[in-house]
């Protein structure tokens, strides 16, 4: 029987194979390829257009109810990662890692949360001449005229976009250049790369940005670099977690930083400074090893002779101005890092500061004949010192075009609006890193009558092809397939991407290298600043990065990570600082967060007014945080304050900010106020020479229950035997049961587990109002724990809240436990909640009348009630609410109604699903086929689920590990889901101690 599968498998292999390197008819295509032609709902959008190569296909037609995955490419102005995309009936409903691709292979909850854009109402429709809905014959003929009369008048042709990546359109660029000589193409970023990306060119010769390799690296410093977060374009996450194992190399991890971060939350140590103090710092920790300064800081002498002792094992991060990347990277080359990859480097980002600073002159001069707007918006992301000058410019200029998906602040200066499509209806391709590049092709056709950028290019020059995806084909099969270890241009887009064979991509290479030994940093000081003068950190939330995705209701709703806060941002300040201003948090008589509100002044003028402030542990004395993202004024999820408006020079420190208090009251969307565990043992943790020195029962301490015999004597009983049931008998567990396991070390708090679940399982988004009364509906939520830091608490602050000054902090996923002894069964009048023969605690919502008892008996608290019906409901203006918006939702997973109780199910339909097809193929479903939305999206493995019958399994390995532990298990209700507790590289005996 074997031998037959392996037999058949090898033939639709070699089918695949031949039709890949043959060229198909378009009848041969189809069948192959098993489309379904079936409408979507009310759009008119049919199935994938013809040329889309399924990830996963087979021979026959494809059967409803079966989904098929396509491998593509998810790019806008800020993210970008390599992708499947799971689509029902030709609706793209999920977005999942590609895991066979090398690089960017993660999902962030921005990556996810971007196929709910698709689905946004607010886009545009149709493009506009003038104000009036117009066609595309007459857009064309009227840019084309206007395009004639500049190239006359010898007048610049500009287009404003934001990093090109693509290899095609670049060609194409050129050409266009030909037919139109005086166009020139400006990179605008909203948040800037141009001093990283200049400092590589300095230091290595090369405009790209450091592909860091972290594998064999035992020692990071960061200085004020939120590399978990945004600093690369490369998310970080996974490669720093690989070496996190709990072992004698572990990595150690110190972050000085100013603003509390999910990279400095994830520090073995975190020292708080304010951002002039952190370059203070880094200047004398270079003096000292270039030049033997010695410092008067004891942390920089510390930091020193961690790096003299590991020397090559070291990598050092850096953020803030031109200077500090410069230091970062000449002490990266002469400790001779091993996590700089001189192979690989990043090309996600050209930003150009001094080109956009030659545009900004230019618009001067009044030789501007016309301006495209390429998905970019700088009418909201420039700064309020320039942006009134520049509108009066813009508006003189004869002809202006905005490329957009839905209107925005700088399509209302625009003559002509052209609505582009969004990247799952697009084609195009990018080149992210050395020798490798990637496709993107549409999952679905376009909704509505849109136009790429390429297509209007070809459209205003002559090219010979009809469409850019023949462009784009002739361009790959000439340049890239030819070298590269695929043999078509077919099988290229099956894969999703490509791997060059030359070696030596032809790369400019600045030969005028900086020297790696410069002159010492003398201007080292810290200027002393008045009082109620502040340092301006300016950052980006995992939620809105530079907000291009502000109207996406699930990213609006995903709380932060540290402050657990939605729907919004605020002024982030430390408690000293606050009790200077008189700037207070309180909680309310229904518990939600209240606060305080001031005025953003700069240079005596009023820049935001009312800007809510967020009491923040950890935030260093004399500096405060705002978020980059919100604050936009089109678009019915308008909210917060534009940090753009303080983004001068495109600096992300702002020196002397000033505040005012004001009489607003804030009232804050948070989800969680209790910061603490109460010296609960909920997330456990030890150090990395207690873990490998001392037994389990010094570091994994298992609670200790005791009870009284007949004989009164006090007898410990082990927790297995206990349990809420009168009579425990083990019960003896057949077929399929599943367990799930989290590394607490391994768990970043990204919050990608949490759009995962909101996408596959057809979660509702409530709004701010609700959150602020407690009703949030995440099936899964990601506590965050404050503990005090007791080396770090200095004398004038003990009579405070120890964990307000410098915190180590604690991330914990929570879900439904699965409790194999669950007390919400056996408080359920109607049986609704019933515990299934595969370990997963179940939900018959048709059964639930809304008793809420199940959700009182819970120890975890994570069953979630419908107040309302979330569907067609106004008050709940969401994806849910519309037609368009509710083609997301998940066939597999039933929409629930008011008064019934929901929460995460293990992803049941996902199980059943790998169970049948296991069935059908007549073999055992193998390990790794099974996954929950969270686990297969978690980008640093922390999450594992599978069977714990399958001795062989993942699972098995984390339930047996010596690291294990359950929350709660006290109570005797034996979950299925498991943690291995937190180990840190914060010794008594290290140096810095």
């Amino acid at each position: 029987m074997d031998m037959e599968l392996l037999n058949k498998k090898e033939k639709i292999i070699n089918s695949i194979k031949n039709v890949l390197n043959v060229k198909s008819t378009r009848r041969d295509f189809i069948k192959w390829m098993g489309y379904s032609t079936a409408s979507v709902t009310l759009a008119a959008c049919k199935g994938p257009v013809i040329k889309s190569i399924p990830y996963v296909t087979k021979p026959d037609d494809i059967t409803l109810g079966i989904p098929t995955y396509y491998a593509t490419t998810m790019i806008d102005s800020f993210d970008m990662s390599c992708v499947l995309v799971k689509t029902r009936e030709g609706r793209p409903i999920k977005i999942e890692p590609n895991l066979n691709s090398k690089y960017f292979n993660t999902t962030s909850a921005r990556i996810q949360s971007s196929i709910l854009s698709l689905y946004d109402e607010e886009r545009l429709k149709d493009p506009y001449l003038k104000g009036k809905k117009s066609n595309w014959k007459e857009i064309d003929s009227y840019i084309i005229r206007y395009l004639k009369n500049i190239k006359q008048e010898k007048k610049d042709i500009i287009f404003l976009s934001h990093s090109n990546t693509s290899y095609s359109t670049n060609k194409l660029i050129k050409k266009f250049k030909k037919t139109y000589p005086n166009t020139k193409w400006i990179t605008y970023d909203a948040i800037s790369y141009s001093k990283f990306l200049e400092s590589s060119e300095k230091i290595f010769g090369i405009r790209g940005i450091p592909s860091f390799d972290l594998n064999e690296i035992e020692l990071i410093i960061s200085f004020d670099s939120d590399f978990l977060g945004d600093w690369s374009p490369e998310n970080m996450g996974k490669n720093y977690v690989k070496n996190k194992n709990p072992k004698e190399t572990m990595i150690k991890h110190i972050q000085i930083e100013s603003n509390m971060t999910i990279t400095g939350a994830n520090a073995d140590v975190r020292i708080s400074k304010k951002p002039s103090e952190i370059k203070k710092m880094l200047i004398e920790v270079y003096n000292n090893l270039f030049f033997n300064i010695k410092s008067e800081d004891k942390y920089v002498n510390t930091i020193v002779k961690l790096i003299n002792k590991k020397k090559s094992k070291s990598v050092i991060f850096s953020d803030g101005d031109q200077e500090s990347y410069d230091i970062s990277f000449l002490i990266n080359k002469k400790i001779k890092s091993k996590s700089i990859n001189k192979k690989n480097y990043i090309f996600l980002k050209n930003s150009n500061d001094n080109e956009f600073e030659m545009f900004i002159n230019k618009l001067n001069t009044n030789n501007v004949g016309a301006l495209f707007f390429c998905n970019v918006d700088p009418m909201y992301s420039l700064p309020v010192r320039i942006l009134d000058k520049i509108k009066k410019n813009i508006k003189k200029i004869p002809i202006k075009v905005s490329f957009t998906i839905s209107k925005n602040e700088t399509s209302q200066l625009s003559d002509i609006i052209i609505p582009v499509p969004h990247w799952l209806e697009s084609w195009g391709d990018t080149h992210p890193l050395s020798n490798y590049y990637t496709l993107i092709q549409p999952t679905i056709n376009p909704i509505f009558n849109t136009r790429q950028l390429q297509d209007s290019l070809m459209t205003w020059i002559n090219v010979k092809e009809n469409n850019y995806y023949e462009f784009l084909k002739k361009i790959w099969e000439k340049y890239i397939i030819p070298k590269s270890n695929v043999s078509s241009f077919n099988e290229a887009l099956f894969y999703g991407f490509v791997e060059k064979n030359n070696k030596n991509e032809n790369i400019k290479k600045n030969t005028k290298l900086y020297p790696i030994y410069k002159k010492n940093y003398i201007n080292n000081k810290v200027k002393k600043e008045k009082y109620l003068s502040f340092e301006l950190r300016l950052y980006t939330k995992i939620s809105m990065g530079d907000g291009s995705q502000y109207n996406n209701p699930w990213l609006q709703e995903l709380p932060d990570p540290i402050t657990r806060t939605t729907w919004d941002n605020y002024l982030t300040m430390s408690f000293l600082d606050a009790e200077k201003t008189g700037i207070k948090n309180w909680n309310s008589i229904n518990g939600s967060l209240k606060g305080n509100c001031v005025n953003l002044i700069k240079n005596k003028k009023l820049i935001i007014k009312d800007l809510p402030v967020f009491i923040q542990p950890g935030q260093a004395l004399g500096s405060i945080g705002l978020a980059f993202g919100y604050g936009q004024r089109i678009g019915k999820l308008c909210n917060g304050k534009n940090a753009y408006k303080l983004y001068e020079n495109f600096k992300i420190v702002q020196e002397n900010i000033e505040i005012q208090k004001t009489t607003k009251i804030h009232k804050f969307a948070c989800i969680q106020l209790q910061n603490t565990t109460l010296k609960r043992n909920l997330t456990r943790e030890t150090d990395i020479n207690t873990f490998l020195k001392k037994p389990k029962s010094v570091w994994n301490i298992e609670e200790n229950i005791y009870t009284n015999d007949n004989k009164n004597n006090v007898k410990k009983i082990p927790l297995e035997q206990i349990s809420i049931w009168e009579n425990l008998k083990k019960k003896n567990k057949k077929g399929h049961h599943f367990n799930l396991s989290i590394d607490l070390n391994s768990c970043i708090g990204c919050g990608s587990c949490v759009i995962a679940c909101h996408s596959e399982n057809n979660v509702p988004v409530v709004g701010k109002e609700e959150i602020i009364n407690s009703r949030d509906m995440h099936w899964i939520r990601v506590d965050r724990y404050y503990f005090t830091n007791e080396k770090k608490i200095k004398n004038n602050i003990k009579k405070e809240k120890n964990y307000f000054y410098n915190p180590k902090v604690s991330f914990q996923p929570v879900m439904c436990q699965h409790c194999e002894y669950a007390p919400c069964e056996t408080v359920c009048p109607v049986g609704a909640t019933t515990h299934g023969e595969q370990g997963q605690n179940m939900m018959t919502y048709n059964r639930c009348v809304g008793t809420r008892y199940c959700a009182n008996n819970c120890p975890y608290k994570v069953r979630r009630f419908n107040w309302f019906n979330y569907v067609n409901n106004k008050k709940f203006d969401f994806n849910m609410n519309n037609s368009l918006g509710r083609m997301i939702l998940n066939p597999d997973v039933v929409v629930r109604s008011r008064g019934v109780m929901e929460k995460c199910s293990l992803c049941i339909q996902r199980t059943q699903y790998a169970i049948g097809i296991a069935k059908k193929e007549n073999r055992t479903v193998k390990d790794k086929e099974f996954n929950t939305a969270c686990s297969i999206s978690c980008p640093t493995s922390a999450i594992t689920f599978g069977d714990v019958n399958d001795k062989e399994s993942t699972i098995n390995k984390k339930i047996k590990n010596t690291r294990s532990y359950k929350l709660l298990d006290f109570l005797g209700v034996h979950p299925n889901v498991s943690y291995l507790l937190k180990i840190r590289n914060d010794s008594k005996n290290n140096d810095e101690k």
